[in-house]
């Protein structure tokens, strides 16, 4: 017989209907699911435990551990995976969530293992995102029964109770004075150390490119062409490594691309995790606050907009797939490029 639990959030109240099936006094199949009416709770478990009872609904077979499941997924998997992916698989592989069976990992041992996690709700977001792979593939795959409406219904908990939420976003944008003083330091730099990062070139390409640094650490002089350039690895949720694009060039990147020495098959031959970390070591040194160099890739798309450009013109050229990431930019009335005849693009490009 099932059960349904009432939670109450601070975005109302939600009903866990919950199904576990014994046999010989051991829990042979356990599932639940999570809805906003009390009266859909009942319905669906009413419905589902008619299935279950069907010839065939449950079949005996292997039930290992999640920690088991989730190495054969590390091991097995062909697909390009980040190294804060693995490190999430692995962890969760060695928490207490990790020993339970396959069949034992319900909604509600989700919700109580990720409300345990000591982090932010965007990092455990992160943990949650992670995992929920391996609940897609273990029952298609090897047959195991770990049944992917669990995690599906641990989400919605967890967003409701405001466990897991996404980061907010930035809206961060370096001021003209900011700006002078960055430059202004690296270019002290660049002078008493010639063969420190190029973090002028750097920076004031990101603000005329809206490339992030990563992206821009991995330009290639043979993906560059007149008015575009192919970026490779595009960060996707999707395609992760395999995403290769093809972006808009403005007329000012194209000319700090055209002035670089070709000393290596890259346009600018930088490690992204420095140029970030030196960018935020200088900021630290000037004492500039809560500025990141990915926030230089929201400056490129503000003034774009501020020079009048649409969504789509400036998806063009920034690479968002979807438009909706920048509809908080669409606001934006044009005022005119503050770029405009701006000294530094002349000392970047040489003149």
């Amino acid at each position: 017989m099932g059960t349904i639990t009432q939670r109450t959030t601070k975005s109302g109240t939600v009903y866990t209907a919950q199904i576990r099936l014994k046999r010989s006094g051991k829990v042979i199949h356990s599932e639940s699911r999570t809805f906003e009416r009390k009266a859909h709770a009942q319905k669906w478990m009413t419905a589902r435990e008619a299935e279950l009872q069907k010839p065939g609904a449950l079949t005996t077979g292997p039930d290992p551990s999640l920690a088991s499941v989730i190495r054969k997924y590390l091991e097995e998997s062909t697909a390009p995976m980040g190294i804060t992916k693995r490190r999430v698989l692995e962890a969760v592989a060695a928490a207490k969530l990790g020993e339970l069976k396959c069949s034992d990992v319900t909604s509600v041992a989700l919700v109580d293992w990720v409300r345990t996690l000591d982090c932010s709700p965007p990092t455990r977001l992160t943990y949650v995102a992670h995992l929920s792979p391996i609940f897609k593939v273990a029952q298609a795959a090897w047959g195991y029964p770990l049944d992917k409406q669990q995690i599906e219904d641990a989400k919605v908990v967890l967003r409701k109770l405001g466990t897991t939420a996404k980061s907010a976003e930035r809206t961060r944008r370096p001021t003209m004075e900011e700006l002078e003083k960055l430059l202004d330091y690296f270019r002290a730099m660049k002078v008493r150390q010639p063969d420190c990062l190029p973090m002028v070139t750097l920076i004031v390409f990101s603000i005329f490119s809206g490339r992030r640094q990563g992206e821009t650490c991995r330009i290639l002089w043979k993906d560059v062409e007149q008015g575009r350039v192919l970026i490779r690895q595009m960060k996707d949720p999707e395609k992760k490594l395999t995403n290769n694009v093809y972006c808009d060039l403005t007329p000012e990147a194209q000319r700090i691309i055209e002035a670089q020495p070709r000393t290596d098959e890259r346009v600018f031959p930088c490690k992204a995790s420095s140029v970030s970390m030196t960018f935020m070591r200088a900021c630290l040194v000037l004492g500039i606050k809560d500025l990141k160099f990915h926030d230089l890739r929201h400056e490129a798309a503000s003034r774009l907009f501020e020079m009048g450009l649409t969504i789509p013109h400036v998806a063009a050229v920034t690479g968002h797939v979807t438009w909706q990431s920048l509809q908080r930019y669409s606001h934006v009335r044009q005022t005119g490029d503050k770029y405009k005849d701006w000294k530094w693009l002349e000392y970047v490009c040489g003149e």
